[in-house]
């Protein structure tokens, strides 16, 4: 029997994400998940040296760094990684995907749609990695799911109770288009200590359920500490 070996690398593996993915609850995030952070390198007050330095303290067993149209925040704090797993080989460090945050348009509402696992140099990620908002077609939800898709990785619709129009109407549209997952466990208010809003995650989570999707969690931390939003 022929054994298939990926090549792969451990930022774009998303057989492990969608196990992990498989398993996350309401107490998952903020000590042993968070798959929504953010950098200098968008809207982040802090360096990917100091975020992943932090989640490596918290102890995190995966994340990722959802830097909104870049993906220079997840380089620089992958190269961390290789370079403090040299010096330091015994130390634990968090399994890091690769992610971005894209401003989309569903039922002509503006969303943001997460990407995990995908290749950044592929073609069609290049559009979205400029720092700017894309505009006309690359914006629609459909065109920004498939090009995350298409280069390898998967989509996921970002707090989807946050936005001018319901979870209940966005995410059957984009469970049409094909989206692989809805950020389900979300700190809507802000809570500290954070805790997902109970209310907005027991409809995610119904229609994620209905719609066969993955359900992620994330702080969308935003300022010094990967434990709050701001």
């Amino acid at each position: 029997m022929v054994v298939s070996i990926s090549t792969k690398p451990s930022s774009q593996d998303t057989q492990t994400l969608k196990t992990v993915w498989s398993t996350l609850h309401a107490e998952s995030c903020p000590y042993e998940y968070n798959f929504h952070m953010h950098t200098i390198y968008s809207d982040g007050k802090l360096t990917p040296e100091e975020l992943i330095k932090q989640a490596t303290d918290i102890g995190l067993k995966g994340m990722a760094i959802t830097d909104h149209h870049s993906t220079k925040g997840y380089q620089i704090a992958q190269n961390w990684i290789k370079e403090t797993s040299q010096q330091q080989p015994h130390q634990l460090f968090p399994h890091l995907w690769t992610g971005i945050e894209i401003t989309s348009r569903l039922l002509d509402v503006e969303v943001h749609i997460l990407g995990y696992g995908f290749t950044p140099e592929h073609p069609l990620m290049e559009p979205y990695q400029q720092g700017d908002s894309p505009t006309g077609t690359l914006a629609l939800g459909s065109v920004v799911i498939n090009a995350i898709q298409k280069a390898g990785g998967m989509a996921v619709l970002a707090h989807p109770e946050r936005y001018s129009r319901s979870a209940k109407e966005l995410i059957p549209l984009a469970a049409t288009l094909g989206i692989d997952g809805v950020e389900t466990f979300y700190a809507y208010g802000n809570s500290k200590p954070w805790k997902t809003s109970p209310k907005q995650t027991e409809t995610v989570s119904s229609l994620s359920n209905l719609y066969g999707l993955y359900r992620t969690c994330g702080t969308d931390s935003h300022g010094v500490s990967l434990l709050q939003r701001i």
